[in-house]
């Protein structure tokens, strides 16, 4: 009897053993870490047609801290739902993607101490007269899949009678919007004065929601190395001005 006992105890400790592994991925000096991003979240990630790449602010912190800190990657552009997938099943080691720090992804994800502040807007197409989240009782709201902007969409839909309608990317949502489909969303609201300022005809109503921080993020109890890099090298790219330069190619002021 005794045997049996130390056999399984031996048999659980090899099965956490390999599920920690394959959770995790390899872990050593040599590795070249697979990261993965948005695909449509200017100015933080987008498709440049001149340099036939995705660019953004995201694009070039990371490509900072890599340099600095003296780590490889390979950044795979998959969409935000995606990229959470990828990183939650352990195809992907991590994600940079305008991604807001808070209670709910907290129990799931490792985050890096935060490196841009935003907050979600609502916006409507320019010829629509919502002026509040009262006004949007009875229609439909468009809201992007999984991302903060839908979280509080939800979390308000019940106070404010008002239906949610998802989409993949932001430019898709963005359309619904300008053609009718639905009546606003939630944007974060540097994306959302990105898009209005590169054409897309929609408009902000009142103040910012729920301002929050982004982060780098790793699953829960993954490549602590690789958030240590991280805050290392953010730190160093915040002081030796990098950081406030990148900000700047974007039109954006350094926080």
């Amino acid at each position: 009897m005794k045997k049996t006992v130390k056999i399984t105890a031996v048999v659980m400790l090899l099965v956490l053993t390999v599920a920690c592994f394959v959770g995790c991925g390899e872990k050593n000096d040599e590795k070249i870490y697979k990261i993965c991003s948005d695909n449509s979240f200017s100015p933080f990630e987008f498709w440049d047609n001149e340099k036939n790449a995705y660019v953004g602010i995201d694009m070039d912190i990371l490509a900072a801290i890599a340099e600095d800190q003296g780590f490889k990657y390979e950044m795979n552009n998959i969409g935000f739902d995606a990229a959470c997938g990828n990183v939650q099943s352990g195809q992907a080691d991590a994600m940079i993607a305008g991604m807001t720090i808070n209670a709910k992804r907290t129990p799931i994800y490792d985050f890096s101490e935060p490196y841009f502040n935003d907050g979600q807007i609502m916006c409507t197409s320019k010829d629509r007269v919502y002026a509040n989240l009262e006004d949007l009782r009875g229609t439909v709201v468009a809201a992007k899949t999984g991302t903060a902007g839908a979280e509080f969409a939800e979390s308000n839909k019940e106070q404010y009678g008002y239906t949610i309608q998802y989409y993949e990317d932001s430019p898709t949502m963005y359309q619904a919007i300008v053609n009718g489909i639905n009546s606003a969303c939630f944007e974060d609201y540097t994306v959302a004065a990105s898009a209005i300022k590169s054409g897309v005809a929609l408009k902000t109503v009142g103040s910012v929601l729920n301002p929050s921080p982004y982060g780098f993020a790793v699953k829960k109890g993954c490549f602590p190395e690789l958030i240590e890099k991280f805050n290392a090298g953010l730190k160093n790219i915040k002081a030796n001005g990098k950081y406030a330069e990148i900000l700047a190619k974007y039109g954006i002021e350094a926080q």
